[in-house]
């Protein structure tokens, strides 16, 4: 299958989607041994809307990033269109 060519700013929203989300993951290690940190619990909900924010974007233009129901589809079928977001 071939590969559709993506403008290099993809590449720069997937890579800060990609930091926001492995920034998400350490929080949320931490704060299951500090669950009373205020400050750490502000700080993973505003990465998370950083993170919804920035995968809406990516979805917006370039199609869908999750499957099973995660993202939306568009018409025809999105997923035939690689590379896929683990492809990069």
């Amino acid at each position: 299958m071939a590969q559709k060519q993506l403008p290099q700013e993809f590449y720069q929203l997937l890579e800060e989607l990609q930091a926001v989300d492995f920034a998400l993951v350490d929080l949320t290690l931490y704060l299951d041994t500090h669950p009373t940190d205020a400050e750490a619990i502000n700080q993973f909900n505003q990465l998370s809307y950083q993170s919804r924010t920035l995968r809406n974007k990516v979805e917006q233009i370039y199609g869908p990033l999750q499957q099973y129901g995660k993202s939306y589809s568009g018409y025809p079928w999105d997923w035939n269109d690689a590379p896929w977001p683990w492809q990069i």
